[in-house]
């Protein structure tokens, strides 16, 4: 059984802690941490180092800890064999050593989507040129190979690249299976041969829709009815992210105080978010279908999945907007900026009201430790004159009138 956390591990004070099966983290009295491996290599107890912590954190450890009892249990004496040169021990491939890494840290990662991205990237970029090679006979020369015709085309991607390469070939020195300088680190070698990304990169908004059209598209969409159209009004309403209105869930509602909460593990920032809901958000919550053994406010036609992630944009291009639309680019998040434009330029609500609704992450520092609340009041009264603009259609407008138009998932014909 294996009794130590990332969290233990991290706040353990001098002693020694035990994992199980022979792992052991020992802590000095000046604080530095090592982990130790008891192991019985031919008949003889003997205790192995497999590194110091922060630089082996407990998920490498115990991989680490399995393929030496698998040395031993073999036969082979791992301490002899960690001893040896590098080129006399078996080195895997960068592939090999991916896949490891990617098996160690996954259960610590958010979601297996990142899991699903890391290895996504690795595969288009990395592997064509790296990946039968052994890990040891990885050079700057492939990392720049891998990196350059990226770098300045697709700066956000090869940066994540960079970062991913980065930390495998640190696992794979941890391992022993290389030594010397790590040809993917950025500060102190790539920052030396590459432009700083900062300066290369791009920066592409989202196409946002003007705020002054935002109230006939509002209107339109609840002529037009469907899932999809409650879900992208429930979106401009709020001014969340396509990904949490998707994904948000009916023990999130609050309705009788008006209140989304949405839980830190689906925000950007990683922090809990509480959205005031206007009196017409209520009211379209309640026009929503409930499907039995489906917990999602906008459930999909798959049994216990949400709408599609490409449900909204979908919708948007059959009413003609999007790339190549013939009334605009404007996506689904582009309603962000549509909202923080008109904050700007209607409302009289100060900056940081608008930030905290858009649960935007204050840069600044020090001004982030002293604002400490999230101005929800005054976020209420924001949304609620949002919500007022949204449903001022124009007078000439013949839908200005239409109403909230519900309909089960099985007749939802905008839905992927």
């Amino acid at each position: 059984m294996s009794n130590l956390t990332a969290r233990k591990v991290k706040t353990a004070g001098p002693g020694k802690y035990e994992d199980g099966d022979g792992l052991r983290l020992v802590v000095s009295s000046s604080g530095a941490k090592k982990w130790v491996l008891r192991i019985t290599v031919q008949g003889r107890r003997r205790e192995m180092g497999l590194g110091s912590y922060p630089g082996v954190t407990l998920a490498d450890a115990r991989f680490s800890a399995a393929e030496q009892r698998k040395l031993a249990k073999s036969g082979t004496d791992p301490i002899a064999a960690r001893a040896a040169p590098i080129d006399q021990v078996h080195v895997p491939t960068f592939s090999e050593c991916a896949d490891h890494y990617i098996a160690a840290h996954a259960p610590g990662w958010r979601n297996a989507k990142h899991a699903a991205q890391w290895r996504s990237t690795l595969a288009t970029y990395a592997i064509p040129v790296v990946g039968p090679l052994p890990v040891n006979a990885v050079t700057d020369r492939h990392i720049l190979s891998i990196l350059e015709p990226i770098w300045t085309r697709k700066t956000e991607t090869a940066k994540r690249v960079q970062c991913r390469l980065e930390n495998i070939l640190d696992w794979a020195a941890a391992m022993k299976y290389r030594d010397g300088e790590n040809p993917a680190r950025w500060r102190g070698y790539l920052d030396k041969l590459l432009p700083r990304p900062s300066r290369v990169k791009k920066v592409r908004h989202h196409p946002a829709m003007p705020y002054t059209e935002v109230p006939g598209f509002f209107a339109e969409l609840a002529v037009k009815g469907g899932l999809s159209a409650l879900a992208l009004r429930f979106l401009i309403l709020t001014a969340c992210r396509t990904s949490e209105v998707l994904h948000a869930r009916r023990w999130e509602f609050d309705l009788a105080a008006a209140i989304w909460t949405i839980p830190a593990t689906r925000m950007k920032a990683l922090r809990e978010h509480r959205v005031p809901l206007p009196e017409s958000a209520v009211t379209l919550l309640g026009a929503l279908p409930q499907i039995a053994g489906n917990d999602y406010l906008f459930p999909g036609s798959r049994s216990g999945r949400p709408l599609s992630n490409m449900a909204l944009l979908q919708l948007m291009r059959g009413m003609g907007y999007g790339v190549r639309g013939n009334r605009g680019a404007f996506v689904p998040h582009g309603f962000r900026s549509s909202f923080r434009d008109w904050c700007a330029e209607q409302s009289s609500f100060p900056r940081e009201v608008a930030e905290a609704a858009l649960a935007h992450v204050l840069r600044d520092k020090t001004e982030a430790a002293y604002q400490r609340g999230d101005l929800f009041e005054k976020r209420r009264r924001l949304m609620a004159a949002w919500a007022e603009h949204c449903s001022t259609a124009p007078a000439e407008n013949p839908i200005a009138t239409g109403t909230i138009v519900a309909s089960s998932v099985a007749d939802n014909a905008d839905s992927p």
